[in-house]
């Protein structure tokens, strides 16, 4: 009778210990599961912005189109009512219309193959990188503007502008795309958070937003090949942040080295000196 009653209490026991041991994995599977949908959840609110923005840019472009037109129409009923006093030929007017609806056909064409070659770019970066260098790079299209934003920790060592060894498979990738692209500048812009810094030679978030952007510079120049020429360093200290500094995950977002990919301005100046002359 006692063996049978030690044998009872020895299961119960285990059965005690097997059901502990299954509530701690199920539970740790909830907290990866957890993580995992926050970073998911987090990844799409940014595309929706990003959407958003772009929506809001075509929508702006759309209404200064209208107001072009009706402004022509205007400038047509006008011209029509002083014909006779300006002498101003109907033939002529139609000439400037004709001339002007071209002009605009030419923009239309030149922003959609740059928003192409954009979305090329864009593609080309995405697939050389790892799923890991995926969670710590991101790659966006904003208005014509590719914008590679790359996290802190991953190119930097801890307080501190030098460039760390993880970040030079990634960097030569990123290298790669932009020698590739020869017709865009690049500009190089550090941003940190809001937390003060005080180190040797370093006075403050602007030195140290500037001195990072400077690194990943030189590195480009000196370890990649890219051309200096191309090539703009700019620090913006605390003042441009992603979303707030009170949690450390915002803190996190907002130290951030972007890499701004953008058509060279003298083929906006080209586009500039081909306008149709007015009247």
């Amino acid at each position: 009778m006692k063996k049978k009653t030690l044998f009872i209490m020895t299961m119960a026991a285990g059965l005690i210990v097997f059901s502990s041991c299954a509530s701690k994995k199920d539970l740790e599977n909830c907290r990866l599961e957890n993580r995992e949908l926050t970073t998911n959840y987090q990844d799409a609110k940014e595309q929706l912005a990003a959407s958003r923005a772009r929506v809001t840019s075509l929508e702006e472009q759309l209404e200064a189109q209208k107001k072009a037109y009706i402004a022509l129409q205007r400038s047509l009923d006008q011209s029509l009512t002083n014909s006779s006093q300006n002498n101003i030929s109907i033939e002529k007017l139609v000439d400037q219309i004709n001339e002007s609806n071209q002009y605009i056909r030419h923009l239309v064409e030149v922003k959609s193959k740059s928003d192409s070659l954009n979305m090329v770019l864009q593609n080309n970066l995405l697939r050389s990188l790892s799923n890991d260098e995926k969670k710590e790079v991101d790659v966006q299209v904003l208005k014509g503007v590719v914008y590679i934003s790359l996290a802190d920790n991953m190119l930097y060592k801890s307080g501190s502008y030098e460039i760390n060894e993880r970040a030079s498979v990634t960097l030569s990738k990123i290298a790669k795309i932009i020698m590739d692209y020869k017709d865009y500048d690049v500009l190089i812009e550090g941003n940190t958070d809001d937390v003060p810094i005080s180190r040797q030679n370093i006075r403050n978030n602007w030195d140290l937003s500037c001195l990072r952007a400077s690194s990943v510079v030189q590195a480009l120049i000196n370890d990649y090949g890219v051309d200096p020429k191309r090539l703009t360093a700019g620090g913006r200290g605390e003042f441009n942040p992603l979303t707030s500094n009170s949690t450390e995950l915002g803190r996190q977002r907002n130290r951030r080295t972007q890499i701004i990919i953008t058509p060279k301005l003298d083929q906006f100046m080209d586009l500039i000196d081909h306008a149709p002359d007015g009247e």
